[in-house]
């Protein structure tokens, strides 16, 4: 298969959702069509500290940016972009607090392509076996086999800025 022309990268964007139950509302317990298949991909720290740095949200928010055309140019330029959306319960309902999701293109998609990429592995099994007991009412059991998942410790200095 030929790899996409250089131009076509800039334009891709790669979204790294860091909560498994947000990735398994976005793609139905692994039951959505094109989405049958789920991977865990894990990245180096520093790979993600840099798209960190490099991010900008994906959308305007007042009073945060100096105007919609500053944000729209900043958007343009930024390798990364950031979007808060509502984490989920077993039952993939929104709950109160949001979750990270982190937009790559450009650069910090070739970065995380060649660099940052540490572990590929397919939760796939997992999903299904966790999906399977909320099915039944086995929460206990459904949370037991969740990832271990834990705020990310960067300072508010860091997220501010990124916060909507």
């Amino acid at each position: 298969m030929d790899e996409p022309a250089e131009e076509d990268c800039e334009h891709a964007l790669t979204w790294i959702k860091p909560s498994f139950l947000w990735m398994m509302y976005r793609c139905g317990w692994s039951t959505k069509a094109g989405q049958e298949t789920v991977l865990a991909i894990e990245i180096t720290r520093d790979g993600f500290e840099w798209a960190l740095r490099h991010a900008c949200l994906s959308s305007y928010v007042r009073g945060l940016h100096p105007d919609r055309s500053t944000w729209q140019g900043q958007l343009k330029r930024a390798p990364a972009r950031i979007q808060w959306d509502p984490e989920r319960d077993l039952h993939l309902r929104p709950l109160t607090y949001r979750s990270l999701q982190l937009g790559l293109s450009g650069e910090a998609l070739k970065r995380y392509a060649d660099e940052w990429t540490v572990v590929i592995s397919d939760v796939t099994p997992l999903a299904r076996e966790v999906h399977e007991l909320v099915c039944r009412s086995e929460l206990d059991a459904a949370a037991a086999l969740l990832p271990q998942e834990h705020p990310y410790p960067a300072g508010d200095e860091r997220l501010a800025a990124l916060r909507p």
